[in-house]
């Protein structure tokens, strides 16, 4: 849990690899200036049309628990060092994102790049956060990790 008073970061997780770049940005960034970390997954029921069918067992919710818990294992290692806030909700992922973000000094995003034009394009959800959010975002591109200098996938 982030204590309050603490610097917020807020990063959007949905089991990309775009999604682990962002996050293994957010923790650097969290690890450097002492703020927490609020990591968020989104998830919502498929659009039907014409019928109303029975989603009861399905577990959506539990599938975005367990994409989050594996997301931050993968990159913060099973036991973090730096304090972790980790959230699920309901709804479309950059709705949730700004939710999130209103108590947020910084919100990070990955964004998925698609060849060298379309890669400098942002996805909708990125995009829809850079135009809406209440504080500064950061959408980190892909293949920054592997540019980055050092091994700081789990911060000290």
């Amino acid at each position: 849990m982030v204590a309050s008073g603490r610097q917020v970061i807020v990063v959007g997780v949905d089991g990309s690899a775009a999604s682990e770049e962002a996050l293994r940005w957010a923790a650097r960034q969290a690890g450097l200036t002492g703020a927490g970390l609020r990591v968020v997954t989104a998830w919502r029921l498929p659009v039907t049309y014409g019928y109303a069918p029975d989603y009861s067992g399905v577990g959506y919710q539990d599938r975005a628990r367990e994409t989050l818990d594996a997301t931050i294992g993968r990159v913060l290692g099973p036991t973090p060092r730096l304090p972790v806030d980790p959230r699920v909700e309901e709804g479309r992922p950059a709705e949730v994102l700004l939710t999130a973000a209103r108590e947020a000094d910084l919100l990070v995003v990955g964004t998925r790049g698609h060849g060298a034009f379309a890669g400098t394009l942002l996805g909708s959800t990125a995009q829809h956060c850079v135009r809406h959010a209440p504080c500064p975002v950061l959408v980190v591109p892909p293949g920054t990790a592997s540019r980055s200098r050092g091994t700081a996938d789990r911060p000290a």
